[in-house]
Parts: structure tokens; sequence; C-alpha cells
């Protein structure tokens, strides 16, 4: 893995990474403003995540102009047009993920590259777990080798080639390397934003795809790349940050919104997924300052 540039000016932050069979791009950056405001640009062949919550955003794509809300967390997927965006009035945090044209062809099995289709706002659990994992690294809170960047590529090509390319692949795939069908992956998914707020446990989560806690958790950890348990925390830490950063709930209210009864713990769990404590989290507002890479090779 390879940092290919990073811009960690005083009002935006950006870095990227070149992976084995990808390219990732993390962002967070203060809102572009209203109608006058400024305008970002989302390239080619990419499927990210927005890790914000947005009203009333703007996108202009192919002649299209569209305006729609985002909520955190949601898929965004661009074919052979970029998207131009605007009018975002609360800061934007997101990860775009641009697949090798190489790795494309080789999930479709085909000489020409798939186009991937258009995107806006859907909820996909293994590109959301995908993009948790490579947040994690941009930010220096995690390490991820070229073993297991190679792995989750294949996996997110595979999965990208199969849902949102117009090609058919051998169920048996999927089968035999264990992993949940993508509308028990989508019901499960489901689940757990409804309940991020409630106990939670492997048996409610394996209920739902109609599958033993054992097998459930071995087969969402190889279609995720996330372990059930990763998974509800990185959702409950995201809605957590929204929350202090759109509402007046305290830090302990906070922590109960997300199913978290002990605040010191909470506290920590927050501070391990961002690198910062909630209360410098809402202080800092709409710019605060990414952690600092921790780990060899990644930008700061």
């Amino acid at each position: 893995m390879t940092t290919a540039g990073a811009d960690t000016g005083p009002m935006r932050r950006r870095s990227e990474l070149r992976w084995p069979g990808l390219r990732s791009v993390y962002c967070w950056h203060p809102p572009t403003g209203g109608v006058t405001g400024g305008v970002t640009v989302s390239g080619r062949q990419q499927i990210g995540v927005s890790f914000a919550e947005h009203h009333g955003v703007v996108t202009e794509s192919g002649g299209r102009r569209d305006r729609f809300d985002i909520r955190p967390g949601d898929v965004f997927a661009n074919g052979w047009s970029r998207v131009y965006w605007s009018e975002v009035t609360r800061h934007d945090e997101l990860v775009e993920i641009y697949p090798d044209d190489d790795l494309l062809r080789a999930a479709a099995g085909s000489s020409r590259t798939p186009e991937i289709e258009p995107l806006r706002g859907v909820r996909d659990a293994v590109v959301l777990g995908t993009a948790s994992i490579l947040k994690q690294a941009h930010l220096g809170l995690a390490y991820v080798d070229g073993l297991r960047a190679g792995a989750l590529a294949h996996r997110l090509a595979e999965h990208v080639v199969g849902h949102y390319a117009g090609i058919v692949l051998s169920r048996r795939a999927d089968a035999g390397a264990g992993r949940l069908d993508h509308v028990l992956l989508d019901r499960v998914a489901d689940v757990v934003e409804a309940r991020l707020g409630d106990p939670l446990t492997v048996d409610d989560l394996a209920a739902a795809a109609t599958l033993s806690p054992f097998h459930f958790a071995r087969s969402f950890k190889a279609s995720t790349g996330l372990a059930p348990h990763e998974y509800v925390t990185s959702r409950r830490m995201e809605r957590a940050k929204s929350l202090l950063l759109s509402s007046r709930l305290s830090v302990p209210e906070v922590a109960y919104a997300v199913g978290l009864t002990n605040v010191s713990h909470f506290r920590r769990v927050f501070r391990r997924h961002t690198g910062l404590l909630p209360s410098q989290l809402r202080t800092a507002g709409s710019d605060p300052p990414p952690p600092a890479g921790r780990w060899p090779g990644l930008a700061s």
C-alpha cells in the first residue's frame, strides 16, 4: 500500500492511498455553502460511502440535476461520468473507492471493463464494511496490510460487478466462499440500523438471517470484512458522531441513544473509533483535526 497524496490544510482533510487492486480517497471538509458555495467532484468508476448526514444536497451529472437528502452510511457510485456536488451545508466525511479496471474485468470474466451502475443513497453492508475498514486505515486507527487489502478489493469487485454492473455471476462462488446472500445482508443491515439504540446480540442478527449464530458470524465477516460486533460498533459510533454534530443531546444522552449505558465505556470506544473524545468532536465542530497517522506508510 502506498500514499498517493495528502492535503492536510486547516479547512480540508484529504488523503489518498493505493492498495493492491484499488485506490481509496478519504475526505473531511467543511460545508461548501449554499447556492453560491463551492463544488466538489467525484470521479468516474467509483463507489463510496458518506459518513455524514446532509439535507438538500445537489448533484449534476450527464446533464441531469438532482436534489436529495443523505443518511450517514449511504452508498453512492458513478459509472463513466463524473458527478458534481454542491449546496453541502454541513461538514462532509466520505470514503471513495476506485477499483482497478483489471480487477473489475477479472471479476466479470470479461476483456471489457464493466461500467459500475450509478447509485444514489443505497444501503449496502459489503460496501459499507469495506469503506469503514479503509477509513480507519486512512485515519491511522487501524493497520491494513497488503494481504487484507487485496482480499477486500477482490470481495468488493465481485460484489460490485455482481450487483451493480448488470452481470450475473454464479451464486456458487459466493456460497463456496461462505458469504451471505445480498438479500440476507440487507435484512441484517436493516435490523442493525433500526436497533442501534437497543441491546443487540449475535443471536438477534443470526435470527434475522435465519442462520445459526456460528454460521452467521463466520459468513457475515466473510461478506463484509467485519465481525458482527465490529459492524454494529462502527454503525453506533457513526450514529453517535452525527448526533454530537447535529443535536444538543449531552454526551451521556448520545451514549444511551446508541445503546451504551456506560458513559466511560462509550467515550473509550468513540475515541478508539474516531481518534477524538466526544467533547473534542463537538467543540471542534465542522472542522475537527483528524488523528495523526500511527501506522507506517499512512497519510496523516
